[in-house]
């Protein structure tokens, strides 16, 4: 059975609603895919789905056909952090809700760009995140642009409601694992890996690396089933998946 719809589920609805045609990933229909996971039924994980409290939102920006995508990894995201929010980005038109967020005093919102693109008064590299007894700062919001790089930046460019934020610039010390679609660069992060950089400096550490090792299972299912091939068990991905859901009991 899947899990209920998320963010991300919800603006893929909306998307395909909208679509005059089907949208076909890389090498066309494959056929029937579960969707809570995207994946085909015979490598579907929703069963794996983890839940992890949080204190950070997250807010994802993606560009038109993201959402479409079967390795979007903001659906990881949303699996994961309740406290998800996602917005398809036009030039254009803005979504009241999208303001509305950004408003709501509970939140600290926080985009999520290198800052070296930025002037420096905008740029910020820690996350103050206090405790959830005591409530005394606003809860951090991530502001992750959910794109490629190229229309990342054309993204933080062109939308005027984000000028006035923080831009917080992460400075990784380990290169990309992510295998599904890569970028030229090793130090161009996708969105799940991002989001647990965030999570990591926000001082949720559980959450963090929960998020990295579903990444690394939703990876090993993808290109299992594109090779046609049986999940192993046994392998890297599930024993540290299995090390992390024994720490948390």
């Amino acid at each position: 059975m899947s899990p209920p719809p998320h963010a991300v589920s919800r603006l893929r609805t909306a998307r395909v609603l909208r679509s005059s045609k089907p949208f076909m990933a890389r090498g066309g229909i494959k056929g029937e895919r579960c969707a809570g996971c995207r994946l085909v039924p015979s490598h579907c994980m929703c069963s794996l789905r983890p839940s992890v409290p949080t204190r950070s939102g997250i807010c994802l920006l993606m560009a038109d056909i993201e959402p479409l995508k079967p390795s979007n990894t903001g659906w990881l995201i949303a699996d994961l952090v309740a406290d998800t929010f996602a917005f398809g980005w036009e030039r254009t038109e803005t979504d009241p809700a999208l303001l509305s967020l950004l408003a709501d005093p509970q939140w600290q919102p926080l985009v999520v760009f290198p800052g070296e693109f930025v002037p420096s008064q905008r740029v910020v590299h820690t996350v103050v995140n206090a405790d959830t007894t005591t409530q005394s700062t606003k809860r951090p919001l991530f502001i992750l642009l959910d794109a490629t790089w190229a229309e990342a930046r054309k993204m933080f460019r062109k939308s005027p409601y984000l000028d006035h934020l923080p831009v917080l610039s992460l400075e990784p010390a380990q290169m990309s694992r992510y295998q599904l679609r890569r970028s030229n660069r090793d130090d161009h992060f996708c969105t799940s890996e991002v989001a647990s950089m965030c999570l990591e400096l926000s001082g949720e550490s559980n959450a963090a690396h929960t998020l990295q090792a579903y990444l690394e299972i939703y990876s090993h299912h993808y290109l299992r089933a594109k090779q046609q091939l049986p999940i192993d068990l046994g392998g890297s991905a599930y024993l540290r998946w299995q090390e992390l859901c024994n720490q948390r009991g």
